[in-house]
């Protein structure tokens, strides 16, 4: 009973450790706004900060596909055979809440390294998470 309690416990700090991770950015190169000025790069920072503020919606798509097939192999009472198998599978795409923070956290990143380059300054606010 006692190493059913520990295991537990492991289990759930390893799930909340998880859940806690900070959000990091994806990279984004900043020559796609190599072509903007330094009035529209803060334009487009703010764009995406206030759309990091108002809460980025959380995109589930999933997807289910069903297999039917014939297979073969060894039985447990010592012969083989043929049989038919079935196969289900559900799962979700990765197209998550965190996945689409990271890229625009991404895209914030380019924007001021594009501004930088050009010698902009940009006005930038805490990041939301």
């Amino acid at each position: 009973m006692k190493n059913i309690l520990v295991a537990f416990l492991a289990g759930s700090t390893l799930l909340l450790g998880a859940c806690a991770t900070t959000v990091k950015p994806t990279y984004v190169s900043p020559t796609q706004y190599q072509a903007l000025n330094c009035q529209q790069l803060q334009a487009e920072y703010n764009r995406i900060q206030q759309h990091l503020d108002e809460g980025v919606p959380t995109e589930k798509r999933t997807g289910m596909g069903v297999g039917v097939g014939l297979g073969g192999g060894w039985s447990h009472g010592g012969g083989w055979g043929f049989g038919p198998s079935i196969s289900l599978n559900m799962g979700q795409s990765s197209n998550t809440k965190k996945t689409e923070i990271s890229r625009l956290l991404g895209q914030q990143e380019a924007i001021v390294q594009a501004a930088k380059f050009k010698g902009c300054t940009i006005t930038v606010r805490n990041k939301t998470n």
